[in-house]
């Protein structure tokens, strides 16, 4: 993972410094809390519904042990023992008093972490495919492209106050593992037939009350070009995006209103800026920039390929060959494996980790996968570097500690907002909607037999819980301070399993909380009765059409029965 420099160190602390003193200013009156605001913002803070919020960066989802610990020891003296990983790849905090913001924000630095541009209308934190580095199918390591972007989109003075937040994500493998399409900007690493490294440049893709799939502007942009083609997007953004309207002032809606337009219009601002700009040319990334940074990114030292096992020789049916065949991923490296730790059970909401956890998941990455973890876009945790022949341990180990749930993939693995809970924004609760599902969905033998299903569940329209991509999507709405449910079908996250990125189709008028449980048993009901053999869900939802889960849904209404 990327080893800070000195000046890196500096930076990140200099920013706590630069936090302590507003704040301490906003405390004492001198600094009005609007002026306060959008500096408390654009260091990760929101004020929520209960209390304040912090949203922790984590580029690209990568963690060491030690930042982990740090995670750790926050949630226990500042927090109520417990953090939330997010789709974004980053943790969020929803108690700590605002007047102790500015210790935790120290606390952070030390380990070289911060909460900078997690919040405001700013370029966030860059996302990416959480096996980077380790998947079988990767074309190129995405990770040291994630760096460089990171670094220079920091305090970037001209993109600190966009029309609206600005999300980035990067793709290097051949399988889109970061839902790249539906990103403002998605970058897919390829290399052409002379063996060059370039990116397929996609822009204006996001959920939202709009949901919109990134459109191709660049097929193939040599690599060392690539800050100079968005900040080319970004200019464009930054002057004919919407800012009468926050609804209509995502780069989504610049894009699908302006069509060829819009992509004119970057490529003349990106000849400009190489032709013009007295330093444009400076932000060609030198190849050995490139290097520098690359050189964090190396298989760690004790990493080497060995021969490789059959890893169910001899296994019987049970709980240890379920999490083979659910939690255990292939590696590019013979002898390796990159292993889920499940953060979905009954009793704790998808993405919730307590103190205690974040502990034995760093001393889990210390024992078995060289002190790092990864953040998973479907809020878990993954161990990039385990040896075959440590696999046993580790199934052992991580089941002590609640990890070793083998869903991955199944429907008890959803993803879900803190919605309703905790968040201001939300028009309903999505924690004890995801509760009831996992309790009644939590027989494994049940869950194999339904197999594949991507469910998502968002408290309110801006889809934090990623409902449009889910094969199954749940919306939290509000009618008349009422709490509903509309339910979508059919979505895909554009990975293999899903096919290419499209928002599911909304199968009628929405449920009451009480019935959404039944909604979903009746879906997966209809699956089971139409699919055909070794049929997947959303294959089976595309083949036979809404319809009939529709007509199933309908059918089990009981407080909306009358509308």
């Amino acid at each position: 993972m990327y080893a800070y420099t000195d000046f890196d160190r500096q930076f990140v602390h200099a920013r706590a410094a630069q936090f302590r003193d507003q704040l301490e200013r906003n405390l004492a009156g001198t600094l009005t809390d609007d002026e306060f605001r959008p500096l408390r913002l654009q260091n990760g803070w929101y004020v929520q519904r209960h209390a304040p919020m912090l949203r922790v960066a984590v580029p690209y989802g990568v963690l060491a042990s030690r930042q982990l610990r740090q995670l750790a020891r926050i949630a226990r003296e500042f927090d109520r023992g417990y953090g939330h990983f997010t789709t974004r790849q980053n943790l969020q905090y929803n108690w700590i008093p605002l007047v102790k913001s500015a210790d935790v924000m120290d606390l952070l630095a030390d380990v070289d972490m911060h909460g900078i541009q997690t919040s405001g209308n700013c370029i966030r934190n860059i996302t990416s495919d959480a096996t980077a580095g380790v998947a079988p199918d990767e074309i190129v390591d995405p990770r040291p492209y994630a760096e460089v972007l990171r670094q220079w989109s920091t305090l970037h003075p001209e993109f600190a106050f966009l029309p609206r937040k600005f999300k980035i994500a990067i793709s290097g493998a051949r399988e889109d593992r970061a839902a790249i399409a539906w990103h403002d900007i998605g970058l897919q690493l390829k290399k052409n037939e002379a063996g060059e490294i370039g990116f397929e440049v996609l822009v204006g893709g996001g959920m939202g009350r709009t949901p919109v799939i990134g459109t191709s502007i660049c097929d193939f942009l040599p690599w060392n070009q690539i800050l100079v083609y968005i900040e080319a997007i970004v200019r464009v953004y930054n002057r004919y995006g919407r800012r009468d309207n926050a609804y209509k002032a995502r780069i989504k809606i610049l894009v699908k209103a302006e069509g060829q337009a819009f992509i004119d219009d970057v490529n003349r601002e990106f000849a400009q800026i190489l032709q013009d700009d007295p330093a444009g040319h400076e932000h060609i990334i030198p190849q050995a920039e490139l290097d520098r940074v690359a050189a964090s990114f190396v298989v760690p030292a004790g990493v080497a390929p060995v021969p490789g096992l059959d890893l169910f020789e001899g296994v019987q049916p049970g709980a240890y060959k379920r999490w083979l065949e659910r939690n255990v991923h292939g590696h590019r490296l013979s002898g390796y494996r990159a292993v889920t730790l499940s953060l979905k059970r009954v009793g704790q909401a998808p993405g919730d980790v307590t103190d205690a956890q974040m502990d034995a998941a760093a001393a889990l990455a210390d024992q078995f996968s060289q002190g790092e973890l990864r953040v998973t876009h479907d809020q878990n945790l993954l161990l990039p570097w385990v040896r075959e022949s440590d696999l046993p341990g580790l199934f052992e180990a991580a089941r002590a500690n609640s990890f070793a749930t083998p869903n991955i993939g199944l429907l008890s693995d959803m993803i879900a907002c803190p919605g309703g809970d905790f968040c201001a924004l939300a028009n309903a609760r999505s924690l004890p909607i995801a509760a009831e599902i996992t309790e009644r969905f939590q027989d494994l033998d049940e869950l194999y037999d339904i197999g594949d299903v991507d469910l998502h569940i968002s408290g309110c329209i801006n889809s934090c819980g990623h409902h449009h991509s889910g094969h199954i999507g749940i919306l939290g709405v509000d009618k008349d301070g009422t709490e509903w449910y509309q339910i979508t079908l059919g979505g895909s996250d554009g990975s293999t399993l899903s096919g290419a990125s499209q928002a599911g189709k909304v199968i009628g008028p929405s449920f009451a909380a009480d019935e959404v449980s039944d909604v979903i048993e009746s879906v997966i009901s209809t699956y089971k009765r139409e699919r055909q053999a070794a049929e997947r869900f959303i294959d089976t939802v595309r083949r036979v059409g809404i319809e009939p889960f529709k007509t199933a849904a309908n059918a089990v209404r009981s407080s909306t029965a009358a509308r």
